[in-house]
């Protein structure tokens, strides 16, 4: 028997609702081959052990600082400034094909020890000295990657050549969300380059655990939204029906494709965002917070207000309960921000723009008791050589050894892992690869590096690969 006429209209209706949100789901969401998801991904998850942190707030330190003039000190290269000196390097010989010798550079720069436990701090972070104590330096890292775009992908996922999911969706997909109403992983001012959307992707991964980015590099903290959040246009009345229509046409077709993961994390973003529309602005709203609350990040003043916005969001997004936080200090540029190779005195300008706010954001978790479950860190995706380039007044990249520091989330505090040798170029002792870190970060959030698995393309991947080591010296 044909259908009526009123019948094919209305499937006819249905279809071209499938066909828009089937296209959707093939642009949003990659293949998955778990046979069946949750109704609700995001919801909160069981970890594999007793956690010692809840979240993550990583601040991305955007093209390397470099650790012989911040935190790493070396006086030999007080001694030997200026003198010639071969290091192995194996950027330089991609280039050069032969070993060349290179003028040792000092620092310019002077050190002092400060806290109880003696760290040595370089006068660009006053701010940051005085919270040593509360600090835990790895200064043996490592990575694979001698270029911005390389390293940073690796430092996002554990991989440089091929497409995986960004450390941040494989924690929300281990841990979910503490908080319906707002995504369980964000990205804040993030940069279109070297990586860009990479670095916050969820790859194979459902869909529904990307990341959110807030803003974008270049642009001012203070306009910093979520894209798309709002619609100006048309009254909330009537965007609370379209919305209720939406989801009566998404129920149909959940309905026919049970357990579809590509359908189900479409529906999912949709609710999501119906959500955040009403949560998300309060929280964004730093006008909400006291007047010595934000002249602790240096908001209102010149230097310090871009970047002391972004870390008051990221205590603002933690504290309303928002998983995975990464607060970038970049731009879009070929040559990111803390990369100098020709002028290492530009150093003194990010460190200015950043170490009050890095500082403001420790005093305040630790006043307000969430430092304890909160991991800061802080780092880049590589160091920087302790030899002079180009003009003499600048530093190469250098993956062989660099600093990154951390506080609270059950690491030592006023405690330094690692070193560097006497130049302050390869990491020699107590060494951490950013694989053994990756193994480290899941493992304070109470995640098994091992066991947070997810099969695609009939193997299993992780975000260490088949690496990784969980330095247990650091915990407290």
């Amino acid at each position: 028997m044909f259908p009526s006429r009123r019948e094919l209209l209305k499937s006819m209706g249905c279809g071209f609702g499938y066909l828009a949100t089937a296209a959707m789901t093939k642009a949003q969401a990659g293949a998955s081959t778990e046979a069946s998801m949750r109704r609700n991904p995001l919801a909160a998850k069981s970890p594999h052990f007793a956690p010692r942190a809840k979240r993550v707030i990583f601040l991305f330190m955007q093209g390397g600082p470099s650790q012989v003039d911040t935190f790493d000190h070396k006086p030999l290269l007080d001694r030997r400034d200026g003198e010639l000196e071969t290091f192995d390097d194996a950027r330089v010989l991609a280039k050069r094909k032969e070993v060349v010798e290179h003028r040792v550079f000092k620092s310019p720069w002077k050190f002092q020890r400060y806290g109880e436990c003696g760290q040595s701090v370089s006068e660009l972070f006053p701010h940051i000295a005085r919270h040593v104590d509360d600090l835990c330096f790895l200064k043996g890292m490592h990575t694979d990657g001698v270029a911005h775009g390389p390293a940073t992908l690796f430092l996002h996922t554990g991989s440089i050549n091929l497409v995986r999911p960004s450390m941040g969706s494989w924690v929300l997909y281990g841990l979910g969300t503490e908080n319906e109403n707002l995504p369980g992983f964000v990205t804040i001012q993030p940069s279109m380059g070297n990586g860009g959307p990479r670095n916050y992707n969820n790859a194979f991964l459902p869909a529904v655990y990307q990341g959110t980015a807030i803003g974008r590099a270049g642009t001012p903290a203070s306009e910093a939204r979520i894209r798309n959040l709002a619609n100006a246009n048309i009254s909330p009345s009537q965007q609370r029906r379209q919305f209720e229509s939406l989801r009566q046409l998404n129920t149909a077709q959940i309905s026919q494709r049970p357990g579809d993961p590509e359908l189900e994390a479409v529906i999912n973003s949709y609710e999501l965002a119906w959500r955040m529309q009403r949560a998300v602005p309060d929280i964004l709203d730093l006008s909400q917070e006291p007047q010595h609350i934000r002249q602790l990040y240096g908001i209102g003043s010149k230097p310090t207000d871009d970047f002391g916005r972004q870390c008051l969001m990221a205590r603002r997004l933690c504290e309303a309960g928002v998983r995975f936080v990464q607060v970038n200090y970049g731009d879009n540029s070929n040559n990111p921000r803390w990369d100098q190779h020709s002028n290492l005195e530009k150093h003194a300008e990010h460190a200015l723009n950043t170490d009050q706010p890095v500082a403001g954001l420790i005093q305040d978790l630790k006043q307000r008791g969430l430092l304890e479950d909160t991991l800061i860190w802080w780092g880049g995706e590589f160091g920087r050589t302790p030899y002079a380039q180009a003009n003499g007044t600048g530093r190469d990249h250098n993956p062989y050894g660099f600093t990154i520091f951390l506080a609270g989330g059950g690491v030592k505090p006023g405690f330094s892992y690692g070193a560097t040798d006497e130049f302050g170029h390869h990491a020699i002792r107590n060494k951490v690869h950013m694989h053994d870190w990756h193994a480290t970060l899941l493992h304070l959030l109470g995640l098994d590096h091992e066991e947070l698995t997810f099969l695609h393309d009939g193997r299993p991947f992780r975000l260490t690969d088949v690496h990784g080591e969980v330095i247990s010296e650091i915990f407290a």
